[in-house]
């Protein structure tokens, strides 16, 4: 089976799809064929969604993952769901040690992956569709600067693990992908400052940053009949990052 023939017609929810790795998720889902909702989590984030060329052909609409109320609803609009993407998630470097931002964090980027996974459910037992939740290389290793968000992403892998054991009853899979240094808008500094960019350069063997599309090949995989066989794995793409 080709993948164009698998995923044509088939539709695909990115939570946090409107910009970085998730419109590139969203992008590669629609160059394959698929049905592809995408949403931000405000009205400038879906503007400027509706008007990139990244995301032609894709359904942009508005979602606090935050909120216990809306996103059941933005579920209940969808009559066939087959891929749920969760890609939703901030980080506030050298903020996170206030308790009050330390919580805001885990609210989007943990919460807010169950909050729809819970939603979704139902919707993916009846296609028998699949889970791609978003963690890190900081589900395996801690920040200094970023506690809250270390956290919330290795709760998103233990997140992950456990929902495949919960919902395999269901003919879900759950799995994750654990992007390494990806080059998007929100590491631009990073990329900017050889001081700081070099050393992620040196220790990473492929010897370059990822690209949203790096990490889009992970999610067609795991999304794929090539992964029916898997579940509750967590998939780094860091071009050897975590090995070095």
């Amino acid at each position: 089976m080709a993948i164009d023939d698998f995923f044509s017609g088939r539709s695909v929810l990115v939570v946090g799809g409107s910009s970085g790795i998730g419109a590139g998720i969203g992008a590669a889902f629609v160059q394959h064929g698929a049905r592809v909702t995408v949403t931000g989590a405000t009205s400038a984030e879906v503007d400027a969604a509706c008007s990139s060329d990244t995301l032609a052909g894709a359904t942009v609409e508005c979602l606090d993952v935050r909120d216990d109320a809306a996103v059941p609803a933005l579920l209940g609009r969808f009559d066939q769901l087959d891929v749920l993407v969760n890609c939703a998630g901030i980080i506030r470097r050298g903020d996170e040690h206030d308790p009050a931002v330390f919580a805001q964090v885990l609210d989007i980027n943990l919460n807010g992956t169950m909050r729809c996974c819970a939603a979704a459910r139902a919707l993916l037992a009846a296609s028998g569709g699949c889970i791609v939740n978003t963690a890190s290389m900081l589900s395996f290793f801690g920040g200094g600067l970023v506690p809250a968000y270390s956290a919330s992403k290795g709760g998103v892998a233990q997140l992950t693990k456990s929902l495949a054991i919960a919902y395999a009853a269901d003919g879900i899979r759950v799995n994750a992908l654990a992007p390494g240094w990806i080059a998007t808008p929100l590491t631009n500094a990073l990329q900017n400052d050889a001081a700081r960019s070099g050393p992620i350069l040196a220790r990473t063997p492929m010897g370059r940053w990822g690209t949203p599309a790096d990490v889009a090949g992970g999610a067609l995989f795991l999304a794929s009949p090539w992964a029916a066989f898997v579940t509750g794995v967590v998939l780094p793409v860091d071009g050897g990052y975590l090995i070095t």
